[in-house]
């Protein structure tokens, strides 16, 4: 597994960069013999010390984890714990519902990154926004509970899926409460009927 390690505001000396390759290459290891790549980034603002993790443990699935205190180590510790957790979590829905992820059917689309205006006046005259970035991305077929749990290992906000079932696209959402939301389309002509 290749795993990069950088700093912000931040020297990564030798001795944070050796404990942080040996506990996420022991985290990640234990669940996947075969993971893709990590990356850590370690920041400081202020008097705390940030941590943010991704794992690519294997096709489509990328796990974020993300730490926070005032001593590099503890952050870096929290983070890892956070990948741990969800690692574990993946690796026994994996084992216990043979759901197999990355063999599942998927299809390309573009995705957008819009700039967000402040003002109606700083609108272009076209009246569209201005697009900042294109990229591609694939939307996975999966079952609700496939989705949800590809959501919180990505620590995302939303996930757009193809629903195994219906063949339908929908949609899964963090709500602010903290509970999941579900939008699962349905075909009006087929409601009018």
């Amino acid at each position: 597994m290749n795993i990069t390690i950088k700093g912000k505001n931040l020297d990564v000396g030798d001795a944070l960069r050796t404990h942080a390759e040996s506990q996420l290459a022991d985290a990640v290891t234990k669940y996947f013999d075969r993971a893709l790549e990590a990356s850590v980034v370690m920041s400081k603002v202020g008097h705390t010390f940030n941590a943010e993790i991704s794992v690519h443990p294997m096709g489509g699935v990328i796990i974020h984890g993300r730490g926070a205190t005032d001593d590099p180590y503890a952050a870096f510790d929290q983070a890892a714990e956070r990948i741990a957790k969800q690692l574990r979590r993946y690796h026994r829905r994996l084992t216990n519902h043979h759901e197999n992820m990355a063999a599942q059917e998927s299809f390309r689309a573009q995705h957008f990154v819009v700039q967000a205006e402040p003002d109606h006046e700083e609108l272009p005259i076209d009246g569209k926004p201005t697009i900042i970035a294109e990229l591609s991305t694939d939307i996975p077929t999966l079952s609700v509970g496939a989705a949800v749990m590809r959501m919180d290992l990505a620590d995302a906000r939303v996930q757009m899926f193809r629903d195994s079932g219906s063949g339908r696209l929908n949609v899964v959402y963090r709500r602010d409460d903290g509970n999941i939301g579900w939008i699962d389309p349905v075909d009006s002509r087929a409601a009018d009927a």
